[in-house]
């Protein structure tokens, strides 16, 4: 099993609170919509960043966190590559996420507690 990571950046002009409902509330549900994608998905998890106060004393420079959990790199590569993600998911992402600005990372969980 394979972790990605995407730390995602608002759309420039976009208030946090603004890209917060359209993520969960728009972007979400569009996402498990569409079959094609989640069919190679075993989780999806949105971490919106939380206003308080910030225990390393450091802001975040991003607004949230994206993870997908998926059995392989290949069901990742598979997944983005559908024609329907390309369709209807990718032009919606550019809606509200600044795709430049993000960073994303294929991981593995290791378990350490």
């Amino acid at each position: 099993m394979v972790k990605l990571i995407i730390c995602v950046k608002r759309k420039t002009g976009m208030t946090r609170k603004e890209f917060d409902a359209y993520w969960q509330n728009r972007h979400g549900p569009l996402v498990k919509s569409v079959p094609e994608f989640m069919r190679h998905v075993t989780k999806y998890v949105q971490c919106h960043i939380v206003e308080s106060s910030i225990p390393l004393g450091v802001a975040a420079p991003y607004d949230g966190v994206a993870e997908l959990w998926f059995d392989s790199a290949e069901a990742i590569a598979q997944a983005f590559n559908e024609p329907r993600y390309l369709e209807i998911i990718r032009p919606d992402e550019h809606r509200f996420v600044e795709l430049a600005d993000c960073v994303t990372l294929v991981t593995q969980e290791v378990l350490i507690a």
